[in-house]
């Protein structure tokens, strides 16, 4: 066990916060986010069977209820005439799936499931990425290619549990899917933007909306 490691977002000293059922979690000093010890990572493989057990019928109502946050802000904000990516869209690609119905043109990318590597060379108006950055293992790379694949006035629509000092971290059912590895803090959200040079960023419950 270590008792400092470093920040996979932000790069700062991250210290020993908790160990949960065996798995030790630290926090960063600067951005204040959560992060498992990559040595309790779950393999590929794992990863992937987790994903397909996951009931992501792009039909269920309850599922395109759960994503609306973003779809209405894609609405709001944007045309059909505009591009979009579904960033690790997953086996269901709902966010896909009811925007195509409204006439969006939405690429779709998931290292998994849609291994499209050609959707990563465009560039988009908007990029949804629905409960896909607690995922990363590497979030300032995968902070850095998102930012890099919007146009000028693009958005960037992410939603995610955020991490609170009010939260019950041991209680927290949020920790408790194995393949969630990053639980970010709204101080994340603000090095985000001003290291990766967004305009705006704002939080709305889970919703999380940069701009370019």
């Amino acid at each position: 066990m270590t008792t400092n490691v470093t920040c996979t977002l932000c790069n700062g000293d991250a210290t020993l916060f908790q160990i949960v059922s065996g798995k030790e979690y630290y926090q960063c000093r600067s951005c204040s986010s959560i992060l498992l010890h990559p040595r309790m990572f779950i393999s590929n493989e794992e990863e992937k069977k987790r994903y397909q057990e996951h009931n992501n019928d792009v039909d269920d109502i309850r599922y395109q209820k759960f994503v609306a946050p973003i779809v209405t802000k894609v609405r709001k904000k944007f045309t059909p005439a505009h591009n979009g990516l579904d960033f690790g869209a997953g086996t269901g690609p709902v966010i896909t799936k009811i925007l195509r119905d409204h006439g969006y043109n939405i690429t779709i990318y998931d290292p998994y499931f849609w291994h499209n590597p050609e959707a990563l060379e465009q560039k988009y108006d908007f990029i949804a990425c629905c409960e896909v950055i607690e995922h990363f293992h590497d979030p300032a790379k995968e902070f850095s290619l998102l930012r890099s694949l919007l146009k000028p006035n693009g958005s960037l629509l992410c939603m995610t549990d955020i991490y609170t000092q009010d939260i019950d971290f041991k209680q927290w059912y949020y920790k408790n899917d194995q393949t969630h590895v990053f639980f970010y803090h709204a101080q994340a959200f603000q090095w985000i933007k001003a290291h990766l040079h967004f305009s705006t960023v704002t939080i709305d419950g889970r919703l999380i909306h940069f701009t370019t």
